[in-house]
């Protein structure tokens, strides 16, 4: 079966996908939408697990269009999963855009015809689209990974993972639950099942440099009052280095004084939220004598919280797992004190690793059988590239991306890639991804892509696609830029060390929003330099 050609197909209805059919439709262009879900939100369809909420605040974690926030208000400075899921439905009722999509579609193919210029995708029930380009609009955690333990599909409990919990939900009160993985939502699950749990056990690996979230109520009162500073707030976050209101530090921690670095993490801690990971000195990233200060602060902070000295060390060990920040932080609100209950217990699978689980328990391998009702696994994804390589995406070379990208990721700006023309990823890829407020990489991202497309459209051209030597060239300047960091002192999702086989190499580019921007931006002013056009005509007329 097969539908009629459509300009632009987006596969994704999160944040990204949403504002590229709105912008698409806006320029006049056709443009059809897939999405595996059965309702617009992207990973807040999914995160249906105990506890799950965002970790930006309000009002970063939204689009920043007046037409969206002017009327919106939310109940809290860090929303829950079911206010977001109220927001994408009250933004598709100001936007329209739900009627673009078609849902409960996954797309599993998508192949390049270079005798039309056009893209073939094929969702799960056998449907093929035809349009002349694609946009990926799949995020950077769109494929749960779990990892290879013996026996799991012998339990006879219930058990799932985070990014596939039921919609309906699981009843965890009284119950014995496991809790294997300490990242994101293990940390939310942890600290919102602890006291209705008759035992949690609670499985970690690498301990988790939570901070502070610093949740609070806020009004509508206190909202409209604020709203009349909004306008500068947008334009100010795509200046800093993550797109949140605050810039880093503009000093080198390592050459103040004690008592000035002290007095600055202070300030920080206070503050709480990312602003201790994002907003600190600006030599956090490259300096090991700052970092491991900023380190020593932080663990002494959370062992007070922290009554015993056993898990003390398990939790904010002595010496720094990995330098601070270059695992993503959680945000945590009394995560450590969950701790010091009597039903709560911490295992290290470094000192313990599991070596079966069982009918009815998890076996590690000092012997001990730990019997459980309910599993919840919180292994996190094969991020950042996993979410396009799970498509059967075939270019110019009837290569899969997975296969072009499993000797090592090559992008050409995080939003293109070699071989591959007419189609565009947006928060992905070797783009500011981990390192940015989504919605404000979204926006970026989205409306570079929509302005190419539409300047194609004005001049006639087919077909664009990015030159291997432009190619090189960016993924080259990623790797430079990343060396200079601590980053690869950690096994991350952001370098793919996470998944076994996977190349371990920076996913993402670690230079900050300001340096992107500007990259992106002259390239497009310069008639899309690094690219190569053709079509019926190719001559620029900017």
């Amino acid at each position: 079966m097969s539908t009629q050609p459509t300009d632009v197909i987006v596969v994704g209805a999160g944040f990204g996908g949403l504002y590229t059919i709105y912008l698409l439709r806006e320029r006049g262009f056709n443009v059809k939408g897939f999405e595996e879900a059965p309702e617009i939100g992207g990973c807040w369809y999914w995160n249906a697990y105990p506890g799950a909420r965002v970790d930006s605040d309000v009002p970063i974690y939204e689009y920043s269009k007046e037409e969206l926030w002017k009327d919106w208000n939310w109940t809290e400075k860090f929303p829950g999963r079911q206010e977001l899921r109220k927001y994408f439905e009250y933004v598709d009722g100001k936007l329209d855009v739900k009627r673009h999509i078609q849902f409960n579609s996954r797309v599993v193919d998508a192949e390049f015809d270079p005798s039309t210029d056009r893209w073939a995708v094929r969702t799960q029930d056998g449907n093929i689209t035809y349009s002349r380009f694609m946009v990926f609009c799949t995020g950077f955690a769109a494929k749960p990974y779990i990892p290879s333990i013996k026996g799991l599909e012998n339990f006879k409990g219930i058990w799932h993972h985070t990014a596939r919990w039921p919609q309906e939900g699981v009843e965890l009160k009284g119950k014995r639950v496991a809790v294997i993985g300490t990242g994101a939502s293990g940390v939310q699950v942890i600290q919102e099942c602890a006291t209705e749990v008759a035992k949690l056990t609670v499985f970690q690996r690498t301990p988790n440099l939570a901070l502070p979230m610093r949740q609070r109520k806020i009004t509508e009162e206190f909202q409209s009052e604020q709203k009349s500073t909004y306008p500068e707030k947008y334009r100010r976050i795509k200046t800093t280095f993550a797109g949140f209101l605050y810039h880093t530090i503009p000093k080198n921690g390592a050459d103040v004084s004690t008592e000035e670095r002290t007095a600055a993490f202070e300030e920080l801690w206070d503050e709480g939220g990312f602003r201790p990971w994002l907003g600190n000195y600006v030599d956090l990233f490259t300096s090991r004598i700052t970092n491991e200060h900023f380190y020593d602060f932080w663990r002494d902070k959370v062992r007070q919280r922290i009554s015993d000295p056993v898990k003390q060390e398990l939790l904010a060990p002595t010496k720094p797992p990995h330098p601070f920040g270059t695992k993503r932080p959680c945000l945590e609100q009394e995560y450590f004190e969950m701790y010091n209950r009597s039903n709560v217990e911490l295992v290290s699978l470094k000192e313990n690793p599991i070596v079966e689980i069982t009918e009815k328990a998890v076996r590690t391998s000092d012997g001990v059988e730990h019997e459980v009702d309910i599993i919840v696994v919180a292994t996190g994804f094969d991020a950042v590239t996993g979410s396009l390589a799970r498509i059967n995406i075939k270019g110019t070379d009837c290569r899969s991306i997975e296969e072009k990208w499993a000797p090592g990721l090559k992008t050409y700006m995080g939003m293109t890639t070699a071989n591959y023309p007419n189609m565009f990823f947006l928060y992905g890829p070797h783009g500011p991804t981990a390192f940015c407020n989504g919605p404000t990489c979204c926006e970026i991202q989205s409306e570079w892509i929509v302005n190419c497309i539409t300047y194609l459209r004005d001049n006639n051209i087919t077909r664009i696609e990015p030159s291997r030597e432009a190619e090189e060239e960016w993924s080259n300047n990623v790797d430079k830029i990343f060396s200079g960091q601590l980053f690869s002192e950690a096994k991350s999702w952001y370098t793919g060390a996470n998944i076994p086989g996977k190349k371990v190499q920076s996913l993402n580019f670690t230079g900050g929003l300001p340096a992107y921007v500007e990259r992106i931006s002259t390239v497009a002013k310069k008639g899309y330099e690094g690219f190569i056009l053709s079509g019926k005509r190719t001559e620029f007329t900017a």
